[in-house]
């Protein structure tokens, strides 16, 4: 793999008309064109880390979207950021949620001829230090960060072109390892739903209380203003970017000077964390499992409840079936919605008898250990893919060796 050749990246492109072209200029897609349904637009929001994210979008109409063909996405295209986010390159995936998307403004597709050249392997090739290199070489940061002269410089990258043959043996190994992934990603899915189904199906059971979310809580306060460090030794700060899915991710957090941060505002297990600010993530609920040390910053609320007087368990299980409502709370101008602490606090949550709190809990525990096993053992295998991904594009391992180090963790 060492004598792979390299060759500009359009030379790999479809046959296809405007199969690199960039998202829609100006006044071609505006906010004005955004509808409650249509077709979804991906803006960069849906490509964070090189994940694609399925979910977010703002659409606009079939109409607007056949105006702007040129910028219709399809399975397999490979996404650039060139506005902002540099360096973000993702690809629609193979089985995705909608039939048809639209890129936004700030985004160059291409599609690749996949007789000369496997999608996967180069959404693998820019996600590596070599594929970003190239990509950066070509960013200015004066004023916003962009690509120069976004398409003619992608359309010029340098990547390598092995043989299909190798190109596939190369994504069957690095996709053994997200395959694992995604099959973690559902276990925790399923773990939840079977939770919030084992809560509801308790409330109706029983005699069901409605109460106040202050009226059960020891702690009811939004977190820190972060002092950020880069010394591994500090505290883990969450931000708003970590709850998603009703669950706390590690990837985005930073970190914080540890000294300035009180003893109220480190998080106990248990915890309940809701996004308090903002636009598109407010109202967002999660659970704290981890043993670690940890603190939120400022524009989440901490909800710890009173273990003398509920299960915070099954209190955290009612505000997760609650976020629809607590979504909806957020009040303030367009750019700035804000769930203020008198508003979270009075929120009537519903919950089993004490009976039923005591009898699920178990049950809802090993659910939730369940959810946090798979989720754990997919951070091992993320850091995996990342330590092999340089490896192999690079030609200091061969895919062999890649096949026998994969086969133990699958």
């Amino acid at each position: 793999m060492s004598e792979w050749k390299f060759v500009s990246y359009e030379s790999l492109a479809s046959t296809e008309k405007s199969s690199f072209s960039m998202g829609p200029f100006g006044s071609k897609i505006t906010k004005d064109n955004y509808v409650g349904h249509g077709i979804p637009v991906i803006r960069g929001v849906n490509l964070a880390q090189g994940t694609f994210v399925d979910d977010e979008f703002v659409f606009v109409t079939n109409e607007k979207a056949d105006e702007i063909l040129s910028a219709n996405v399809e399975p397999g295209d490979l996404i650039f950021t060139h506005r902002g986010t540099i360096g973000q390159v993702s690809m629609v995936p193979r089985k995705p949620r909608f039939d048809r998307y639209v890129i936004g403004s700030s985004q160059v597709k291409t599609r690749l001829d996949e007789k000369k050249a496997v999608p996967e392997f180069y959404y693998y090739w820019f996600q590596s230090p070599g594929g970003q290199h190239s990509i950066l070489a070509h960013a200015s940061t004066v004023g916003v960060p962009g690509i120069s002269t976004p398409l003619t410089s992608i359309r010029n990258l340098q990547v390598p072109h092995p043989k299909l043959s190798e190109q596939n043996a190369v994504v069957e190994v690095l996709g053994a390892l997200d395959g694992k992934i995604a099959i973690n990603e559902s276990i925790a899915a399923t773990s939840r739903q079977l939770g919030l189904t084992l809560f509801f199906q308790a409330v109706l059971e029983g005699e069901a209380v409605e109460v106040e979310v202050e009226s059960v809580s020891s702690t009811l306060a939004r977190g820190i203003a972060p002092k950020y460090s880069e010394s591994p030794d500090d505290l883990v700060v969450l931000n708003q970017k970590c709850i998603r899915d009703g669950r706390v991710r590690l990837s985005p957090a930073r970190l914080t000077l540890s000294g300035k941060v009180k003893a109220p505002k480190l998080l106990h297990q248990n915890d309940v964390l809701v996004n308090s600010t903002g636009v598109g993530t407010l109202g967002r609920v999660a659970r704290w499992t981890f043993d670690d040390s940890a603190t939120v910053d400022s524009h989440i609320t901490i909800v710890r409840f009173d273990e003398a007087v509920v299960d915070p368990v099954c209190a955290g299980f009612a505000m997760l079936r609650a976020q629809p409502e607590i979504e909806a709370m957020g009040e303030g101008s367009t750019g700035q919605t804000e769930l203020r602490r008198d508003q979270l606090g009075g929120l009537e949550i519903t919950l089993p008898s004490k009976a039923q709190q005591q009898r699920i809990r178990p049950k809802l525990d090993a659910l939730e250990g369940r959810a946090d096993q798979a989720l754990a053992e997919s951070v091992a295998l993320v850091s995996l893919r990342d330590a092999l991904l340089p490896q192999l594009m690079s030609g200091r391992l061969r895919v062999k060796d890649a096949e026998k180090i994969v086969e133990d963790h699958v």
